[in-house]
């Protein structure tokens, strides 16, 4: 069986952060939705649990992090191009997020972008191109 990752996210309204993913790009996973939780599908093996604060809260002991008031966590996600990137970005941003006040980065090898959800939690969007990059 192939690892897969499923991050767990607080949000404030369920339905409205559905919408907000589907509006940028991605799928929802009826198997692993109901009225306190979604899957969003970002790739075969990779998945945010959008999960309604009291569910959130069943699974985790220490206090719930406010992610419009502190970063609790920074996610990135790969794609093929830099276009991909612009265009998650644009649609996340035209679907009610923000972009951060930081400069995205963008050379020869690398473009990168972040956007805040409707919660506040950052996903940076990225395009690496391997052959640009220094080996270890």
């Amino acid at each position: 069986m192939t690892t897969q990752i499923f991050v767990n996210l607080p949000v404030k309204n369920l339905d409205k952060s559905v919408a907000f993913f589907k509006a940028v790009g991605f799928k929802n996973n009826p198997k692993f939705t109901d009225k306190t939780a979604a899957c969003i599908v970002f790739s075969d093996d990779i998945n945010a649990m959008l999960l309604t604060h009291d569910k959130f809260r069943s699974f985790a002991k220490k206090p719930m992090a406010d992610a419009q008031k502190t970063t609790e966590v920074l996610t990135c996600l790969t794609f093929d191009n830099k276009a991909k990137v612009d265009e998650i970005v644009d649609k996340a941003i035209a679907a009610g997020g923000s972009e951060p006040k930081r400069e995205p980065q963008n050379n020869d090898s690398m473009h990168i972008r972040s956007f805040d959800d409707l919660d506040g939690h950052v996903w940076e969007i990225m395009w690496m191109d391997p052959k640009g990059m220094k080996k270890a």
